[in-house]
């Protein structure tokens, strides 16, 4: 089940915080780049974000967190990360099925790191187009994709 999570409770935040832990360090393995910054942040950060934070829950249990920035003309997805115990079951296309129906918006961004195959195939299956890399000032390769839903 999808819900909206209350970062701004400790509780919540500690929860989301453990999911980046569990799931973050796939994406660092796979960019080669153990330092990854998303590991970094704190359950403090988490609850400070001016963003939206959505989860899927198993039961009781938080197996997955996406955070969004939505305009009027565009959502950005910030993060959509899944505990790899729960990898390949659908519940990424979930989130990112909620994202789209429920902050419609002309354009739909996401970023990703270019050597996280499996994410851009992700996006690309779901109709995101390549827009372009970039290098981050910590040194890792990131590749922007971008939906416009006004195609769908």
């Amino acid at each position: 089940m999808i819900k909206l999570l209350d970062h701004q409770d400790q509780s919540i935040a500690l929860q989301i915080f453990q999911v980046f832990q569990l799931s973050y360090p796939v994406e660092a393995a796979l960019l080669g780049h153990p330092d990854f910054p998303p590991l970094k942040r704190s359950a403090k950060d988490i609850m400070n974000s001016p963003t939206l934070f959505y989860g899927f829950w198993i039961k009781d249990v938080l197996v997955a967190a996406m955070e969004i920035k939505s305009t009027k003309s565009c959502t950005h997805i910030q993060s959509l990360t899944v505990i790899p115990e729960y990898f390949r079951q659908g519940i990424g296309y979930k989130l990112l099925t909620f994202a789209v129906r429920s902050h419609p918006a002309e354009l739909i961004t996401v970023e990703t790191g270019l050597g996280n195959t499996p994410a851009i195939q992700f996006y690309e299956n779901f109709g995101f187009i390549k827009q372009k890399t970039f290098m981050t000032d910590v040194g890792i390769e990131k590749i922007a994709l971008a939906m416009n839903t006004k195609k769908l």
